[in-house]
């Protein structure tokens, strides 16, 4: 449970009462932990999976776009969410993503995933579609890098969604000055301080932005 955020006992009730991730969902979160031992900290929260799969079925979009896919949980919520549209996913690690493209294959969404290998800020450079909606959840340095290249490519009205934007809570904390933090927190004012877009962040996990072109 990613509950960085909230009362411990505030956060379960939420998780208890909101719609529980299937047997697929929960076989690939155990297989993530199996296969990535430390590193399945990357892999979103079950409430942040049931979100994007409703947001997705909101926007209705013909174009979406994910950054940073590791073992596939979140695209796999979003295709799940999709209605007729394409999800085009980058990542840089074949290992990972190769996990991904088996559950894609049991959820039966693969023909609506196309996976670009690479480092997304060179091949989001090169994508050349109108995008409806966009979730980043990547390497945290880069960051403005991606949400340049993805606002800019973003349709009035479309919506990115970025993972990790609160990071445990330490943007807020002036005590923390460690390098990620502080990329984090820089982040979030270029976010803010963006004429093209509004914003709101949620407390979901360990922080959920939306950025909503105007």
């Amino acid at each position: 449970m990613k509950a960085f955020l909230l009362d411990e006992a505030v956060a379960r009730y939420i998780l208890d009462h909101s719609t529980q991730p299937d047997a697929l969902l929960q076989e690939l979160a155990e297989e993530t932990r199996a296969a990535t031992g430390n590193s399945a900290g990357m892999q979103i929260a079950a409430d942040q999976g049931q979100l994007l799969t409703m947001i997705t079925q909101l926007m209705a979009p013909q174009v979406a776009v994910e950054v940073g896919t590791f073992t596939g949980y979140s695209s796999l919520c979003i295709a799940r969410g999709l209605s007729g549209g394409r999800l085009h996913c980058f990542d840089v690690s074949e290992e990972w993503t190769a996990i991904a493209r088996r559950y894609w294959e049991k959820a039966g969404v693969a023909d609506r995933v196309t996976l670009t290998l690479g480092p997304a800020v060179e091949t989001l450079a090169a994508f050349d579609e109108r995008i409806d909606l966009a979730f980043l959840d990547a390497d945290k340095p880069n960051y403005p890098a991606y949400y340049e290249l993805l606002v800019s490519r973003l349709r009035p009205g479309g919506l990115l969604m970025v993972d990790n934007t609160l990071w445990t809570g330490y943007v807020a904390d002036p005590a923390h000055n460690e390098a990620t933090t502080v990329a984090m927190r820089e982040f979030n004012d270029l976010v803010a301080e963006d004429p093209r877009v509004s914003v709101v962040i949620l407390p979901v996990a360990d922080g959920l932005t939306l950025v909503r072109k105007r």
